[in-house]
């Protein structure tokens, strides 16, 4: 779990570095883990699409060491999702599906005590945590996605929300809403408008990547945060690969 006294992920984030995640669905604590040892700089928990449980994802915090910021997709904008994320001890959560500016202020203020938010005071790690109380506050970075074409409409309004500290664009659901598909021009350009749109508010926009080449290519573009790998894929790609030489073998 982080230190709230010493967060990493929005000093980064203020300090306007750009860094890639590797990002977990599969609910394996033990592959977060070896990410970890590999030398991942930043762990996303995928708690809307992934296997994770509330236990696992305790568990799986646990083995992030504190200088690597562990964010949490949530599951969506409720105050129950996100408070379980923040309450397991998460540094930063993603928050999905944001389309309108109410929807942003409201999930904005499920990540935060009173009188900053409406966050519920409770939670294992936060109550054991020495000082968490009173830091979190300053030490939670909060990620909005805009991933429909509501969303995208709306996309200037959210970037500008009080307190929040990034935009995340989720292509695929992006692509979907908006009937196209995930190389086209049109998606290119929505991208784009969102990323013009948080650069314009002055928040860090971040994209979802497949590998780390179209990480560093967003990176290049103006993308402050990129996906390296996802454990999914990471896994299936290395058995295909592992069946495919076997068999060439005879």
């Amino acid at each position: 779990m982080f230190d709230p006294a010493k967060p990493t992920l929005k000093k980064r984030l203020a300090e306007g570095q750009a860094f890639g995640v590797f990002w977990f669905a599969l609910g394996s604590v033990s592959v977060i883990e070896a990410a970890v040892v590999a030398g991942a700089e930043a762990i996303v928990i995928d708690m809307q699409h992934g296997l994770f449980t509330r236990t696992t994802l305790e568990a799986a915090i646990a083995v992030v060491p504190s200088h690597v910021p562990c964010i949490v997709r949530v599951e969506d904008d409720s105050t129950a999702a996100i408070g379980r994320a923040l309450d397991a001890g998460a540094e930063g959560v993603i928050i999905p599906m944001i389309e309108t500016a109410k929807q942003a202020k409201a999930a904005v203020s499920a990540c935060h005590y009173p009188p900053k938010g409406h966050r519920s005071g409770g939670g294992i790690r936060p109550l054991r945590q020495m000082g968490y109380m009173a830091a979190a506050s300053e030490a939670i970075a909060v990620g909005l996605m805009i991933e429909t074409d509501a969303g995208l409409s709306n996309r200037a309004a959210i970037a500008a929300t009080k307190n929040v500290d990034f935009v995340f664009i989720g292509r695929g659901d992006l692509a979907l809403s908006l009937g196209t598909s995930s190389g086209s021009t049109t998606l290119s350009k929505a991208c784009n408008a969102i990323l013009v749109a948080s650069k314009r508010a002055g928040v860090p926009c971040g994209i979802f990547t497949m590998n780390p080449e179209a990480a560093r290519a967003q990176i290049e573009e103006g993308y402050r945060i990129t996906v390296v790998a996802n454990d999914v894929s990471a896994v299936g790609d290395a058995f295909t690969a592992a069946a495919k030489a076997f068999k060439g073998l005879g």
